[in-house]
């Protein structure tokens, strides 16, 4: 694609009557080749490319860098890692990003564990010490953002299990590229367990698996202050006992023993009462608990909301004073899949722990998604607006101007999706979506997220969570479901429960725009118009 000229060019909107705004030059050309050297080491010292004077930012997404544009118009440019219609929980950077983020001037990634691991690695790896590497959700909090935490769906009958990491662990030299190895060392039980997150396109990422022994490879990897849901499978009925240690790994040359050996128990389809040492032991059935290694005290506990709402603040247990029960109302099918043969047969049926989010989705306890509150992205702008200005303070006037200006059309933005929104009957304001990405939308404009099925929604549920999505369509009557378009490919539940129903399947957009929509107007103009025109009778 032929690379704009830099001058001014029209704001993209979709509807609004808004003036012309500057856009800044985003690259979209091929960059060279990374160098041998660079490559290899991931060296942030590189300087500016010969002969290129003109000041560069990288953003993370496409999202954050129309925001950027909006404020720099056509005085420096901008380059976005995360290609349109690519999923940035899982995008891989390319040698063409390392090159971008070592030439560039300053980055904005959104963070709160929004972007895959290895994108924040290459920001902190290659950018050069004096350019600013600014993460705008937690820095919006300082420009009066609203955030909200991530909210679970208490509407599971079982304990959901996930892994944890807690701390920062700077004592021992953690920074956030860091990561803890959590590993399984003995596994004992009538039968396999099995614990396994279900990622892109159905498929299965096993983490532990006992069914021929315990090895170097059953474990899992998470980054400080993050968790993980994930999956937990038993193919018998009895008590079960699994062994941990963890290990910190500060770089690639320096791993630290962080903490000992703990065991946890498991009663799966039996009373959790006839379990060894249970006498006084605190049975689990419901709630929200992680399997938690802390970098600072250098344990290794089960943390635990029993209410399952997502605030994890309630008890740091011991693994020897809790029974983690599995009850018999956890035996799911094994779905006809082939990926999910190493269950067993198809129809066969296994005692499971769902996720309590299906996908691999690692995130930390803030709800990242807050631009679909469009006060939030006000807040991304005034935080751009100053970093740039330092940058580039010859410009100043040139860049409050244009901050000035796409701030007033964002909060016109802003009345537009309350006034729409609220344009829908209060009785249909219920939003099942694929994706765990809309609460902002939910808590700034009154709408309820009655549901979501999984950020990779191929996954095929079992019987229990389908017929709970179908209860939860019936019961509060919802018109229609909404898909993201980059997904719509991998969504084959929520589109056959919405078939089956009589129920219309609508677009929202998320984290990622597409050839109909460019930019962050167009993108939540979009959104309001979808879900009045879908859920208004």
């Amino acid at each position: 694609m032929p690379q704009p000229e830099q001058a001014s060019m029209p704001h993209r909107h979709f509807g609004l009557d808004f003036p012309p705004v500057r856009h800044g030059v985003r690259k979209r050309a091929a960059v060279a080749s990374v160098s041998a050297v660079l490559a290899l080491t991931g060296c942030a010292e590189a300087q500016a490319a010969p002969g290129d004077d003109d000041l560069s930012i990288v953003t993370t997404t496409g999202i954050l860098a129309d925001l950027t544009e909006n404020v720099v118009g056509d005085r420096i440019q901008v380059d976005q890692m995360v290609p349109e219609g690519a999923d940035p929980h899982s995008y891989e950077p390319s040698l063409r990003d390392v090159r971008t983020v070592a030439y560039a001037d300053a980055a904005f990634s959104n963070y709160m564990l929004l972007e895959d691991h290895s994108i924040i690695r290459t920001l902190d790896a290659n950018l050069r010490e004096e350019a600013p590497n600014i993460s705008l959700a937690e820095s919006a909090v300082q420009y009066s953002a609203e955030i909200i935490p991530l909210v679970e769906n208490v509407s599971l009958d079982t304990i959901w299990l996930g892994m944890r990491v807690r701390g920062s662990g700077e004592q021992h030299g953690a920074e956030r590229t860091s990561r803890i190895e959590l590993r399984a060392v003995h596994a004992d039980g009538p039968g396999d367990l099995v614990a396994y997150l279900t990622e892109s396109f159905g498929n299965p990422r096993f983490y532990i698996d006992s069914s021929e022994g315990i090895g170097e490879g059953d474990s899992i990897g998470l980054p400080p202050n993050a968790h993980t849901h994930m999956s937990w499978a038993f193919t018998e009925p009895g008590i079960y006992e699994l062994t941990l240690e963890a290990d910190l790994v500060v770089d690639e040359d320096t791993i630290i023993p962080i903490a000992n050996a703990t065991s946890f128990t498991f009663a799966v389809g039996v009373n959790p009462h006839t379990a060894p040492g249970s006498e006084g032991a605190q049975v689990l059935s419901h709630g929200h608990g992680d399997i938690s290694v802390d970098i600072d005290s250098e344990e290794i506990y089960l943390f635990f909301d029993p209410h399952g709402g997502g605030d994890h603040t309630q008890q740091e247990l011991s693994g020897e004073d809790v029974i983690i029960e599995v009850p018999n109302r956890a035996l799911h099918e094994i779905p006809p899949d082939p990926g999910f043969r190493f269950l067993g047969r198809a129809g066969d049926q296994v005692y499971q722990l769902p996720q309590a989010v299906l996908g691999a989705h690692v995130h930390g306890e803030i709800d990242p998604h807050l631009w679909h509150n469009v006060a939030n992205a006000q807040a991304y702008v005034e935080i751009i607006r100053d970093t740039v200005i330092d940058i580039d303070p010859d410009n100043a006037d040139y860049y409050r101007t244009n901050a000035q200006d796409y701030l007033r059309h964002l909060q016109e933005l802003d009345q537009y999706m309350e006034e729409r929104i609220g344009q829908i009957p209060e009785s249909n304001r219920h939003l099942v979506t694929t994706h765990d990405a809309f609460g902002y939308l939910g808590a700034a404009y009154e709408m309820d997220i009655a549901g979501f099925v999984t950020p990779n929604p191929s996954t095929e549920p079992s019987m229990q969570e389908r017929r709970r999505l179908v209860e939860t369509i019936q019961n509060l009557e919802i018109p229609a479901v909404f898909l993201e378009p980059n997904l719509i490919a991998r969504s084959s539940t929520l589109e056959q429960t919405a078939d089956e129903l009589g129920v219309d399947v609508c677009e929202i957009y998320g984290d990622a725009f597409d050839e109909n929509v460019t930019t962050y107007t167009d993108m939540m103009r979009f959104n309001a118009d979808s879900l009045y025109e879908c859920l208004t009778p």
